[in-house]
């Protein structure tokens, strides 16, 4: 097991049949802070960091992605695990444009749509291998990709946190 050294998430690959539940509250928590002032929501600290509304386009598309890395997983052998384009994303989706309230009800959705396909895996099924390419080519069993997804849920809720607990400079 690996800590991050930044949020404290611990990957405990036994926690893999309570990510479905968690990603679920995650979403609610994300829905909550999308709630707030819409320009304080687009406000980057630094032009090299997100907006919390970026972290939360981001997280949304991560429970997007990670769900149909899931199904490839099922579908086939060990199928490759393409790199979503993170940052590139944040361009061509216009994460600064697109509305919180849509955010907030979008992720919320991806968080379902991510948990359904997680508690439809059959036991034997977390063991199934797909191969990522981020950071590192490297098969990984479907148990750590929704181990992993929740350290990204978590460690990006807490980026929001910090961002709006900033004060505004004026």
């Amino acid at each position: 097991m690996t800590t991050c050294t930044e949020c404290g998430f611990v990957h405990d690959l036994a926690l893999a049949p309570t990510v479905a539940a968690s990603a679920k509250d995650c979403a609610g928590a994300y829905a909550d802070l999308l709630s707030g002032e819409p320009s304080r929501l687009r406000r980057r600290p630094g032009p090299a960091v997100w907006s919390p509304l970026e972290y939360a386009c981001h997280v949304r598309d991560v429970l997007l992605v990670q769900r149909e890395r899931v199904l490839a997983a099922r579908r086939s052998d060990t199928p490759v695990a393409e790199a979503m384009g993170r940052d590139e994303r944040v361009e061509h989706d216009g994460y600064l444009r697109q509305r919180p309230a849509d955010v907030a009800r979008q992720l919320q959705d991806a968080a379902l749509m991510f948990a359904d396909v997680l508690d439809l895996l059959p036991p034997s099924h977390w063991e199934r291998r797909l191969v990522y390419v981020y950071p590192e080519r490297e098969e990984r069993t479907l148990r750590w990709v929704a181990v992993h997804t929740l350290h990204e849920l978590r460690h990006h809720l807490l980026d929001m946190r910090r961002l709006l607990s900033e004060p505004v400079a004026l």
